[in-house]
């Protein structure tokens, strides 16, 4: 993981369901620094995100975005939304794939990227290098406390909770789910990202037996 962000990120890495927690699920990374990691060697799959503007004060813990419970390390809890979601599935199918996609489906807060290394196959670079802080619609704006610098840009559902924007009971499906403004939004900005819950698939890569997934948070 690499911060070239002008300030501390804080990522975060939640395992889904049944899969080990990594780096105990969360740390500190100050602006111009990396952190590197061995992946399992087995499957594994989960989700990676960063958390900002975040503050500590004695016992407690908080980030404006992306904060998992008021935890520094998030041992295996997700995350608040808004945030930028990388989306991982390791060592899978026949040929030892990584999957790995970059989703806006639950809102931006930091421009990130992911880079396989040394991988077979189609292995581009995905994710969304725009910051969206400053072009997010005002209805979408996620101020810091007190009404201060946009730290998020919501999903249309988080802001209005419709079951259309949500994909929700009869919109939960790929016939009925469908783009929004608010997810056109994302997709103008970020065309190689995920931007509401029924979105193409194919923006799932599959990448065979890579070195190193490089997660570039700013750029």
């Amino acid at each position: 993981m690499v911060n070239n962000c002008p300030f501390t990120v804080y990522p975060a890495i939640q395992p889904s369901a049944g899969f080990p927690i990594l780096e105990k699920g969360g740390f500190p990374l100050t602006t111009l620094t990396h952190r590197s990691f061995p992946a399992p060697a087995q499957h594994w799959a989960g989700r990676i995100w960063a958390r900002t503007h975040c503050t500590h004060n004695g016992n407690t813990f908080r980030c404006a975005t992306g904060d998992c419970g008021g935890r520094l390390q998030c041992d295996g809890l997700g995350g608040a939304t808004p945030a930028t979601l990388v989306q991982l599935t390791l060592h899978h199918g026949h040929s030892d794939l990584s999957s790995y996609g970059v989703s806006l489906v639950d809102g931006f807060n930091v421009p990130l990227t992911v880079t396989p290394h040394e991988g077979r196959g189609h292995c581009p670079v995905v994710g969304c290098k725009a910051d969206l802080l400053q072009s997010c619609p005002d209805k979408l704006k996620v101020r810091s406390h007190g009404g201060g610098a946009v730290v998020g840009c919501r999903s249309g559902c988080e802001a209005f909770g419709t079951d259309e924007l949500c994909c929700r009971n009869h919109y939960n499906s790929p016939a009925t789910c469908r783009a929004s403004s608010f997810s056109e939004f994302f997709k103008h900005a970020c065309p190689a990202t995920f931007t509401y819950a029924h979105d193409t698939p194919s923006l799932m890569h599959d990448c065979s037996s890579p070195r190193e997934l490089k997660v570039i948070f700013c750029h």
